[in-house]
């Protein structure tokens, strides 16, 4: 572990690069802080001196710098022909796609995906978390900010990354790669609203936030890096059976956990945006997502490990030392839905439209196009 006065001053070097990159107005500003937060990040990613979390911060390390040079050389071209250098301003389309591609590439959506699992498989849970949340908020920040017109490019990201994301966690066995798909996963969903509602995309990334966070906080405090670890958790801490148990049934989506909330919004507002044939294709992408979650909980629950004795169980008085972040995170991560009709209040100038209408609609539309 790092000394805590370094510890705290390359948390705060992080936080300011990030803060740096999303409230410039300035691209050369922005990407200054983009390279802040990569280098203060690179000693977290290696801090437990293993020659896999060292390989880890190499790997992510070398993505970080190819996507800041390609957005670099993106706003650079962009400036070039157009003479501004504001994020706000319009981009032409071969400079915009090129920083859409380099910014895809930062947050790890596909099909740039790849480098984003094996990366967090070498971490430690607690900066993998970092890396899945924090990591997100500057080039997503940025993203809102360009004045590119692409829902087509935007479209296909999404829905690229909700296919793969699900598909590329079925085979997993590990968790940290089963988290890692589950954030491109959702970062999809998060992408796709992003061109049409951006308050409801802000509460997206929120709820993502809120879910993932004790995800890796229970996981953590297990000590459990693959399946067959959460295996013999029933009968070690039965409470961790209903805390995970919960906790991914709110990651896949299924009501009234709040992880219902986002994606019900987003079908709603996809609806409105007379998209219903996109509204039923993601939404039946999330049933492989389903897939995954439903499968950790099986193992979870169900599971016993094989050299476990019938007669004996063996129990575990491991209390979690610092039990205030996991309760709020938790709490919040399950009970935030039935918050809905107040929170879409605050958000959304317009009414959302009631979902027997919008359900309705979206049959008449598939069946009689």
């Amino acid at each position: 572990m790092p000394h805590p006065t370094l510890l705290l001053f390359l948390v705060s070097t992080l936080i300011f690069g990030t803060t740096l990159a999303f409230t410039s107005s300035h691209w050369l500003l922005a990407w200054i802080g983009l390279e802040i937060n990569t280098i203060a990040i690179l000693p977290l990613l290696a801090k437990q001196y293993h020659p896999r979390a060292i390989e880890a911060a190499l790997k992510y390390f070398m993505i970080q710098i190819t996507a800041s040079s390609t957005l670099l050389f993106a706003c650079t071209l962009n400036a070039w022909l157009t003479g501004q250098w504001a994020i706000t301003q319009d981009f032409l389309p071969v400079p915009g796609t090129i920083a859409i591609i380099a910014l895809t590439l930062k947050m790890g959506l596909a099909p740039l995906h790849a480098w984003l699992p094996e990366v967090l498989q070498g971490l430690d849970l607690t900066v993998g978390m970092i890396v899945l949340t924090w990591q997100k908020l500057a080039p997503l920040a940025l993203l809102y900010q360009m004045n590119l017109n692409s829902p087509e490019l935007f479209t296909a990201l999404a829905l690229m990354s909700t296919v793969m994301g699900a598909w590329g966690a079925l085979n997993q066995t590990q968790l940290r790669k089963i988290l890692a798909y589950s954030s491109i996963t959702h970062l999809g969903w998060i992408i796709l609203i992003l061109q049409y509602s951006p308050p409801l995309a802000l509460l997206a990334l929120l709820i993502y936030f809120v879910l993932t966070i004790p995800a890796f906080l229970i996981l953590d405090w297990k000590k459990a890096l693959s399946i067959n670890s959460l295996a013999v958790s029933s009968t070690k801490t039965p409470i961790l059976l209903v805390l995970i148990s919960l906790v991914l049934l709110s990651l896949g989506g299924l009501p009234p956990l709040t992880g219902f909330m986002p994606k019900l919004l987003t079908l709603l507002e996809l609806v409105k945006q007379n998209l219903p044939m996109l509204a039923t294709i993601i939404a039946l992408t999330a049933l492989l997502s389903l897939y995954f979650y439903f499968r950790l909980m099986n193992a979870v629950a169900l599971f016993m490990s094989p050299n476990i004795s019938a007669s004996v169980a063996p129990y575990e008085y491991n209390f979690y030392k610092n039990k205030l972040p996991l309760m709020i995170v938790f709490t919040a991560s399950l009970l935030f839905a039935p918050l809905c009709p107040s929170i879409c209040s605050y958000l959304f100038v317009n009414d959302t439209p009631d979902l027997p209408e919008v359900l309705g609609y979206m049959y008449l539309m598939v069946m009689d196009p």
